[in-house]
């Protein structure tokens, strides 16, 4: 099958990191990278704009790193609580949510994405829980959450 070659602006979560050149389908190029100014076709223009900006992605990525650093260090030490309704058994209707836990960090000030939250295995019981928030390609936090009957 044909591949397109390409140039990453922006880092895309396995595939790559800005700047790199990529070979992926033409759907996936046309349909997702492109559009959302991701990646661009490899021209040679476009080889020289990336030369010109890898200072800049550098210093940027260096950034995203420390703040992701400080995130996690005060996410480590955060406890959530999700009221939820439960059988006697102490099963939940229903699951926690990786969007739940974004709502609730929001409330208590953190923003975090909730395509950051990994809630696995599900959450359908009541009882703590460490929930992983992966706030960057090489950071991870960890988070307390209780779930409580509601």
């Amino acid at each position: 099958m044909a591949q397109i070659s390409l140039i990453l602006l922006d880092d895309v979560e396995k595939l790559g990191l800005a700047g790199d050149e990529v070979h992926v389908a033409p759907g996936y190029a046309r349909n997702y990278l492109i559009p959302r100014g991701l990646a661009a076709k490899a021209t040679p223009g476009t080889l020289r704009l990336i030369e010109s900006r890898k200072a800049m992605i550098a210093e940027r990525r260096a950034k995203e790193l420390a703040d992701a650093k400080v995130l996690a260090e005060k996410l480590s030490s955060v406890e959530l609580s999700i009221a939820m309704q439960a059988t006697e058994d102490d099963q939940l209707f229903g699951s926690v949510t990786a969007r739940m836990i974004s709502d609730e960090l929001a409330a208590q000030g953190y923003a975090v994405d909730h395509t950051r939250v990994k809630v696995e295995p599900a959450i359908k019981t009541l009882g703590g829980f460490d929930v992983e928030v992966k706030l960057h390609a090489e950071v991870a936090a960890s988070v307390k959450v209780w779930v409580v009957r509601g």
